[in-house]
């Protein structure tokens, strides 16, 4: 199965997961990440459209779960960016703990796409939430996003030294690594083939 990332389009934002349509119809793939990791843009490179979601300088912005359907039943679930609160009415890993409940209760999720900034090692957040899906049997796809911004030596040293911190930690074949660019729209083709792939079933 192979769908046009290119329609996608916005379904309805929402305040919790309790707010989410019946978790028991269609299919889901949620994006996860910190904050200042670059996860809206990643969402706009895969669609080619650039304002899909909403990307800003300030992190911590986001306060709403955005939904995002390619066609009718297939799902991409934004949640917003954890590890930073504007202002102090809300706790810096809040949204970090509601995505791992949404991890524990989603029925219909095929997948995980956590973006990192490869420009900084996995941090502890990132760490629990791979934890969380693993041991629900989601799938995790790790983009390490702004490749763009080193050179390519330093490309290929980190990338190598996060699969094998990846393989180290996990010991498992269910997370899958790679570089990304949102400027560059490099990676996009292996980001769709794994979503294809997921949602095939």
């Amino acid at each position: 199965m192979k769908y046009n990332y290119h329609i996608t389009y916005f379904l309805v934002s929402v305040p919790g997961i309790c707010k989410l349509p019946d978790g028991k119809m269609g299919m889901e793939v949620a994006f996860v990440g910190y904050s200042n990791s670059g996860k809206s843009s990643v969402i706009n490179a895969l669609t080619y459209q650039k304002k899909l979601t909403k990307v800003s300088k300030t992190p911590g912005c986001t306060k709403l779960i955005n939904l995002f359907e390619v066609k009718p039943g297939i799902r991409l679930i934004d949640f917003p960016g954890y590890g930073y609160a504007k202002g102090i009415t809300i706790r810096k890993n809040y949204w970090h703990d509601v995505a791992c409940k949404y991890l524990e209760k989603r029925e219909n999720l095929k997948g995980l796409i956590l973006i990192m900034d490869i420009r900084r090692p996995i941090k502890n957040l990132d760490q629990k939430i791979i934890e969380s899906a693993l041991s629900m049997k989601v799938p995790v796809f790790t983009l390490l996003n702004k490749s763009d911004k080193i050179s390519r030596n330093i490309l290929k040293v980190t990338t190598q030294k996060m699969i094998h911190d990846m393989n180290i930690r996990f010991t498992t074949s269910c997370i899958q690594v790679a570089p990304f660019s949102a400027v560059k729209k490099h990676g996009i083709e292996l980001l769709k083939i794994t979503l294809n792939h997921w949602l095939k079933y």
